[in-house]
């Protein structure tokens, strides 16, 4: 278990213990303090684990959002299903026993006020459960956090994945339930990687199953022994040009089925070999052929070697935002398709 994996579940232990120290006062301590159940003030303690969950809750959106190394579906539904256990225990346990507290205390109904532990979960658990469906059978949005995909997508880029290019399935565990389409060659897809499926990782589409790939030492790429058309594109200008690697790297457009793209020769060596990729799995290659671990990196424990269906999580259809300005106007590219 990696550091960053201890971090988020020690953010996640002290936020549960912050939720019951909210709920025991809420439910147990309140009742004999205030039997009307209209007072806003709250002692220390609980005030203070309500600062402390929201800023542990932020910290944890931002281990997810920054790394992207934590199931973010798994965190909505393990939070889902609290806020609905919180709510649904209220108004079977306590909702009434607070409307009989208050009334024999004098107190209108519309002036009881719930446990604010309750008022959170019955706001966010609609909100949650309406974020999980979308993200898990509409679009998600996905980070890229390397150049393994320039010159078609840069470090940086947040993009949306449609998951239902390649069948609905269930949030954590991924169980196909209705098969809406199968992966192309040539698309752009999200997977989670084999060896850790705590990681995302994207890259183009090559081969599909039971395909013979190659690749020589001029970088053409060959399936089934027939070359993929390849035509000089112009010399890379871009994020990161005047790093050695990428100055004056030269690019192809390549054709791969219906799919015409931009890919790019980084200097250095190029990944040659063949390959047969096995019944059920995927191969595929990153746009930035010689800076990208993909599919030609069988014994890399950091590269995906070949992808079972299972693990594709949807294709990636369009740029959405890019906050890095380094290199120039890079919001110009907001909205474009993923080709």
């Amino acid at each position: 278990m990696s550091d960053g994996d201890n971090l988020f579940i020690g953010l996640l232990c002290a936020g549960v213990l912050c939720v019951l120290v909210i709920l025991a006062d809420g439910w147990f301590y309140r009742p004999q303090r205030d039997p009307g159940a209209t007072s806003v003030d709250e002692p220390w303690l609980p005030k203070m684990a309500g600062y402390a969950l929201v800023v542990l809750s932020l910290a944890m959106l931002w281990r997810l959002f920054r790394y992207e190394a934590v199931d973010f579906s798994l965190m909505l539904v393990v939070v889902g299903a609290i806020s609905g256990v919180i709510w649904v225990l209220d108004q079977a346990l306590f909702a009434r026993r607070r409307r009989l507290s208050a009334a024999s205390a004098g107190t209108p109904a519309e002036r009881v006020r719930e446990p604010v532990a309750v008022e959170y979960a019955r706001s966010f658990f609609p909100v949650i459960v309406l974020v999980l469906v979308i993200r898990s059978f509409l679009f998600e949005p996905f980070r890229i956090p390397s150049d393994s995909m320039m010159p078609t997508l840069f470090d940086g880029d947040f993009i949306f994945v449609s998951k239902y290019s390649y069948g609905l399935r269930l949030p954590v565990t991924n169980m196909l339930l209705i098969p809406t389409g199968t992966p192309q060659r040539g698309d752009v897809i999200v997977f989670r990687l084999p060896p850790n499926p705590k990681i995302n990782y994207i890259k183009r589409l090559v081969g599909l199953p039971g395909d013979r790939i190659r690749v020589d030492e001029n970088n053409q790429l060959y399936v089934n022994d027939k070359p993929m058309a390849q035509e000089r594109g112009p010399t890379y200008a871009g994020p990161k040009q005047d790093l050695w690697n990428y100055a004056g790297a030269p690019t192809e457009f390549e054709q791969l089925g219906a799919k015409r793209h931009l890919i790019m020769f980084a200097n250095g060596s190029v990944k040659t070999g063949e390959w047969v990729v096995p019944a059920g799995h995927y191969f595929f290659m990153g746009d930035n052929r010689n800076n990208s671990k993909d599919s030609r990196w069988l014994d890399d424990i950091d590269a995906p070697g070949f992808v079972p269906a299972q693990n594709l999580v949807g294709k990636a259809v369009r740029i959405w935002l890019n906050l890095d300005t380094r290199d120039g106007p890079l919001w110009r590219r907001i909205g474009n398709a993923i080709q």
